[in-house]
């Protein structure tokens, strides 16, 4: 079981005082925060694909290319934030 801010169980009465939370590390913490985001992201993907449905909807490819056009804008957005810059040098030299 991963380690999160959970409270241990102290051997006394239940009225007692909770012990300190377990400190949980940053990459726990990422992996704890991340899943559940990611699958709701893939969840209004897939929510968003019933929208295709010719039966129910009507849209054209316009439409279509600008919805497309910002969720790759956002989704590009969200990739560069993860990548490592390459901080331009604020120093001076002749």
């Amino acid at each position: 079981m991963p380690t999160d801010k959970k409270t241990i169980p102290s051997k006394s009465s239940k009225l007692s005082k909770p012990s300190k939370p377990i400190k949980e590390t940053k990459e726990a913490y990422f992996l704890r925060i991340a899943t559940p985001r990611i699958k709701k992201v893939l969840g209004s993907l897939r929510i968003l694909g019933n929208c295709s449905n010719r039966n129910n909807y009507s849209y054209d490819e316009v439409q279509v290319n600008k919805m497309f056009a910002k969720i790759t804008e956002g989704l590009e957005t969200c990739i560069m934030k993860f990548t490592p810059s390459k901080k331009e040098s604020e120093s001076f030299e002749f």
